[in-house]
């Protein structure tokens, strides 16, 4: 019955957070972005990736501050939470809209991508996490702010985005109506659109309680099931925390704003880095006035899956002409099932047995 409990709160914390970000945190994060009149690239890398990372920073948090060591948990998440936006956030924009993208603000996020993952790897080689290095972090994040907001200055280009499409009317489906009390019970929560600054507020904390669940419920069923906790955060909770980045960017894409599904996939995972990791490690290390300790087996192969992530991105691109297509958008996925599947591999065979696996599978 427990791990009834747990499954049942795993899937309506999933629903809930699609709702809040479908219903509440676009249509809040468009009226924020009209009235500071930003392009669709830097809303994306700005006030949509911060508000649709939330999830990973509030798992990264509760991870840490948790009592029995569930450190691994925020970072297993957020590696696995980049390669999901990156490679199934972009291809489900390029699924369900064709586009051409603007290449200056692509580039730019996937260059401060890179550093952020070189950066990761710099603070984690050694095991530990100082207060510095936290900060170090944070820091870089401001960088890359400033950078959004003078990007367009210094690169003079224009969106290349198409004009929305209107959008029919869906019949409710099955576990729509299953869950019309749910959607009943968020609207009690937000006011009228008009109030998109409260509306905004409240979704990311909205969005913060359900990861809370989120986090408790994955331990739960780890612990029930007897399954790692990494392969917990680098598979469930990697995807659910993505809901918000994923029904968010694949709103604007159907809207004819592509770029700026892009600049959210990539930007929420340089906040994920500078941020969701930044913070949590930088509070706790003032806090307790100790320094961090990890385990950083498989750092390396992460931090090579992350920085190859960067090079496929790039690659395909520019040899798509910085055109977002259907068959582009069904190969990333497909990569990102592959990884998934890989991951698990490693995680269950032991050590040297996953390397005569593959060596097997090459022999038959």
């Amino acid at each position: 019955m427990l791990l009834v409990g747990y499954l049942v709160a795993l899937v309506i914390s999933f629903y809930l957070l699609a709702e809040v970000s479908d219903k509440y945190f676009v249509v809040s994060l468009d009226k924020l972005s009209q009235k500071f009149n930003m392009s669709h690239d830097m809303a994306g890398a700005t006030f949509m990736a911060i508000g649709s990372s939330a999830p990973e920073l509030f798992v990264s948090i509760i991870a840490l501050v948790r009592p029995g060591g569930h450190e691994d948990i925020g970072v297993g998440t957020i590696v696995g939470s980049a390669l999901f936006n990156l490679l199934v956030i972009v291809g489900a924009a390029a699924v369900v809209k064709n586009a051409v993208i603007a290449w200056q603000p692509v580039i730019r996020d996937l260059l401060f991508y890179a550093i952020a993952i070189l950066g990761l790897y710099y603070v984690l080689y050694n095991g530990k996490i100082e207060l510095w290095e936290g900060l170090l972090l944070i820091l870089f994040y401001g960088g890359y702010l400033f950078a959004v907001l003078k990007w367009r200055k210094w690169f003079n280009y224009k969106e290349l985005d198409e004009d929305p499409e209107e959008e029919e009317d869906e019949e409710k489906t099955g576990w729509q109506v299953i869950f019309k009390p749910l959607d009943w019970f968020l609207s009690k929560f937000f006011r009228h659109p008009d109030h998109f600054i409260s509306n905004f507020a409240l979704s990311i904390l909205m969005i913060a309680f359900l990861c809370w669940i989120l986090v408790e419920s994955a331990i739960g069923i780890s612990h029930i099931l007897d399954i790692p906790e990494v392969v917990i955060a680098l598979t469930v909770l990697a995807v659910g925390t993505s809901v918000p980045d994923m029904v968010s960017s694949v709103i604007v894409a159907k809207q004819g704003r592509a770029g700026m599904a892009v600049s959210n996939a990539i930007g929420s995972n340089i906040f994920d880095i500078f941020i969701g990791l930044g913070v949590p490690w930088f509070i706790k290390s003032l806090v307790t006035k100790k320094a961090i300790f990890f385990d950083i087996k498989g750092l390396d192969v992460s931090v090579g899956l992350l920085f190859g992530s960067v090079l496929l991105i790039l690659f395909f691109l520019v040899w798509k002409k910085w055109r977002l297509t259907q068959n582009l958008g069904f190969t990333l996925i497909l990569l990102y099932i592959l990884y998934v599947i890989w991951e698990i591999f490693r995680v269950y065979l032991p050590d040297g047995a996953f390397m005569e696996f593959l060596n097997m599978q090459s022999f038959l």
